[in-house]
């Protein structure tokens, strides 16, 4: 039986400019751009999230529900820094890592001769060490799988860890709330709800084929996973799968030649990124537009990666709903042949969060 852990850092970027201001550590703060400049929040402490302050939230409405809110520019050079020591602690426990994000990852230790062979214990061991090391708490979820311990990594959050052994699995995940089952965002939990479904108790009186029918692809691995069964192994191996950069704008932009040299621009930091990325092969360019309401659409095609193309994409959506927008981005994705070894962590060129 496998042996699973998974630690997330308590509420990372934030918990790193606490650390380095001891006087924003008893505070509200949250990582973002202003609220004058259109700005999105990235992550928040726990204080800030006792009033509801969430990440992805736009900085004016996080304002609005904390007016003393101290906001702090993000230091992406810094949290980078801070993730490496912690990933190189992760190496030092197993060689089978699975980064999920700068402040996240998998690790597989059931071949583990440390602590003789307890997870929990290895895991209580990693933990200590990052504060050691780096100032920061981590949290952690051991299990024999990977959705297991996902899910008991939250149950007590922050800075601590939480233990599903094989023999509770059973009373453990059908307790689990469904909008907390990795796969389901609101829209399905919304629907899940409307047909009474709210646990994943609930979930097990349908049939696999009754999943299936429901959900499509996915009602299989809700089928699984509502059980707690996961057969995902951890991967070490990293695909990058797209490449891309957006930008917020302060004003809305309503004229269609504004736009187009916004797209040039952004086309210019694209090109000079796939450098690095000379021996993939693009599969389809794509143009992103948000509009002053927050409504976005997307257009992707197959073309070649011509400055020209990604202005046509753009003239070609945004004719069909000319109204004003607040942010473009533009990108492509990969043809799926090549994989490497995985990085840390995977950052994107630009966040909203940050721009």
């Amino acid at each position: 039986m496998r042996k699973i852990i998974h630690v997330d850092m308590d509420c990372f970027f934030a918990a790193v400019e606490m650390r380095d201001n001891p006087a924003l550590r008893n505070v509200p703060i949250a990582i973002g751009g202003s609220s004058d400049r259109r700005g999105v929040i990235s992550t928040a402490n726990y204080p800030a999230r006792k009033f509801g302050v969430r990440s992805a939230m736009p900085t004016s409405h996080a304002m609005k529900l904390c007016p003393h809110l101290v906001l702090v520019r993000g230091n992406m050079r810094k949290y980078v820094e801070a993730s490496e020591r912690v990933f190189e602690i992760f190496h030092e426990y197993s060689s089978l890592v699975q980064p999920v994000s700068i402040d996240e990852a998998y690790l597989d230790v059931t071949d583990s001769d440390l602590f003789f062979n307890s997870a929990t214990w290895i895991a209580e061991d990693i933990r200590k060490k990052i504060f050691e090391r780096t100032g920061l708490t981590a949290s952690a979820g051991i299990s024999t799988n990977k959705l297991l311990a996902k899910l008991a990594s939250d149950f007590n959050k922050p800075n601590g860890k939480f233990t599903v052994p094989p023999d509770q699995i059973e009373n453990f995940i059908t307790r689990i709330p469904v909008e907390r089952i990795p796969g389901i965002g609101k829209v399905t939990a919304k629907r899940l709800h409307e047909m009474g479904l709210k646990t994943c108790l609930d979930l097990q009186q349908y049939s696999a084929s009754d999943m299936i029918n429901l959900f499509g692809k996915f009602g299989e691995t809700l089928y699984e996973f509502c059980r707690g069964k996961d057969e995902r192994e951890i991967e070490t191996e990293y695909e990058r799968k797209s490449l891309g950069t957006e930008e917020t704008y302060i004003k809305d932009i309503s004229d269609l030649e504004e736009m187009k040299a916004h797209i040039k621009k952004m086309f210019a930091e694209v090109k000079e990124s796939l450098a690095d990325y000379d021996d993939r092969v693009i599969k389809n360019l794509h143009v992103k537009i948000k509009y002053y309401d927050f409504k976005q659409t997307t257009i992707e095609r197959k073309l070649p990666f011509e400055e020209e193309n990604f202005v046509m994409l753009l003239e070609e959506r945004w004719l069909q709903d000319p109204r004003p927008i607040r942010l473009l981005g533009v990108g492509v994705k990969f043809e799926e042949e090549k994989t490497s070894e995985a990085p840390a962590f995977q950052l994107p060129l630009l966040t909203e969060a940050m721009a």
